[in-house]
């Protein structure tokens, strides 16, 4: 069995959008670059708990919609003055689909 799981088609995702994907444990965030690029974080900011998956995507970088804070989505860290991070998850795109690895995934249900 395959240790990835497929969960849309790219073109599913807008570019600088995102979606979520509801895991065993909590939501995941997967995010869509204006190259095609594709990456995954929880959603959760670790500041004040902000979805994420609502922030604005620029680069490789997403900005928290309740307080600002930008954070890498290559690794998760917040950038400039703001301490934290977001846990990262592998995904990837083949064949025009998404897909996330699947030790990650309990559901199927892409919100």
């Amino acid at each position: 069995m395959s240790n990835w799981m497929d969960i849309a088609a790219l073109d599913d995702v807008p570019q600088r959008g995102s979606r979520v994907v509801k895991t065993h444990a909590g939501c995941v965030a997967v995010f869509r670059t204006a190259q095609d690029e594709v990456y995954a974080l929880n959603n959760s900011c670790p500041h004040k708990g902000g979805p994420l998956s609502e922030g604005i995507v620029h680069g490789a970088f997403v900005t928290c919609p309740l307080h600002n804070w930008v954070f890498s989505l290559e690794t998760g860290q917040a950038q400039g003055a703001d301490s934290g991070r977001v846990e990262t998850h592998p995904a990837k795109v083949e064949n025009g689909r998404i897909l996330l690895d699947r030790s990650i995934i309990a559901a199927r249900t892409v919100a």
